[in-house]
């Protein structure tokens, strides 16, 4: 599975980093960014929730 975040919609609410810290972190502005754009199936439910939890609906799944 693979994660796309689109920065330039980033609230910088840290609610990914909260959902799935192990795939989001957060630059010196708050702006989201993607430590890994390949996720497993042991991340994928925390990423799911991520993606729910966006505010800025800036985060998606691409499945194969």
């Amino acid at each position: 599975m693979k994660v796309e975040l689109e920065a330039d919609k980033c609230v910088a609410s840290g609610q990914c980093v909260v959902a799935a810290m192990e795939v989001f972190d957060q630059d010196d502005d708050g702006i989201a960014i993607l430590l890994t754009e390949e996720v497993g199936d042991d991340r994928l439910g925390d990423v799911e929730e991520a993606v729910a939890v966006c505010p800025a609906a800036a985060i998606r799944l691409v499945r194969p």
